[in-house]
């Protein structure tokens, strides 16, 4: 496969959580994760904030930390921020203050590669004030942290669903700490080609999340979303274009894989791993890769 790194992300190697609804963090120990991840063949791993917060109640960010270096990998993908574009004084906002913090002071500590954000619960806002406040928050987070802030648009985010809208909003931003993430799931739903990666200034073109699933909706969007989406290759999506569009567009760093899938979830934690690495290998293995 040459040199591709790839990363599993947190609700992949998750196992049997309750994704968005109940109990998000995870019954494997960080500890067996990182060792998993290592073993199947990935340089890095993702952590959603709910799991950092459990952790935090037995152990300390150094000590993830040195649990996490003595695996051996490279890469740490930290998330999520939601509702940093709301008006200071709603609690909303106060939630997300509190989570900025927690996921900043996991970011410097861990040297991650970056910080996912984005508007999952659908909040809406004006485009306008929706890059301001990016703008702020990569200014921000460049007071704590190197890593990078990325902004992941999707088909529930009601303020930034199309391509368009996320170069308007990064574009506008303007901040070298700040990019777009590309998850080739929403892509495919929001009805955006693989040869449209190519319209995204390199400079952006932070992160890419590699998912598989069907073109015609289930009969609930949040149920697919969650609980059916398909490994790189199992789907019906052309996740092997997207990589090539993605390389072709200048993307040089590693690759996420983000399933959220209720069967894969309730799989051993070998073989969880073990599935996610081999089946997204496969995509690099053909084409310009």
């Amino acid at each position: 496969m040459g040199d591709v790194d790839l990363v599993a992300l947190y609700w992949t190697v998750s196992g049997p959580v309750e994704v968005h609804f109940g109990r998000e963090w995870s019954t494997f120990s960080w500890r067996d994760r990182c060792a998993e991840a290592a073993r199947a063949g990935f340089k890095g791993i993702g952590l959603w904030h709910a799991d950092i917060e459990h952790q935090l109640e037995t152990t300390t960010l150094r000590e993830m930390k040195e649990v996490f270096d003595d695996s051996g990998l490279d890469y740490i993908q930290l998330e999520f921020l939601q509702d940093f574009f709301v008006p200071e004084g709603d609690p909303l906002r106060e939630q997300s203050d509190e989570r900025r913090q927690l996921l900043f002071d996991a970011a410097a500590t861990f040297d991650a590669h970056h910080i996912k954000v984005g508007n999952i619960p659908g909040t809406p806002a004006e485009l306008e004030q929706v890059t301001q406040a990016f703008a702020e928050l990569c200014q921000d987070a460049a007071n704590h942290t190197d890593a990078k802030v990325v902004y992941e648009f999707m088909p529930f985010d009601v303020n930034v669903n199309s391509l368009d809208a996320a170069l308007e909003l990064i574009e506008g931003a303007a901040q070298p700490g700040g990019g777009l993430a590309i998850d080739t799931w929403h892509m495919a739903k929001l009805g955006i080609s693989p040869t449209e990666m190519t319209r995204i200034p390199r400079e952006y073109l932070t992160w890419v999340e590699l998912s598989d699933g069907q073109y015609e909706d289930m009969e609930d969007p949040i149920d697919e979303v969650i609980n059916h989406r398909k490994l790189p290759g199992e789907g019906e999506f052309d996740i092997a274009a997207y990589v090539d569009a993605c390389i072709e567009a200048g993307y040089e760093g590693p690759w996420g894989v983000e399933v959220l899938s209720e069967e894969l979830r309730n799989l051993p934690i070998e073989e969880e791993f073990k599935r996610a690495y081999e089946t997204t290998a496969a995509q690099f293995r053909a084409g310009v890769a």
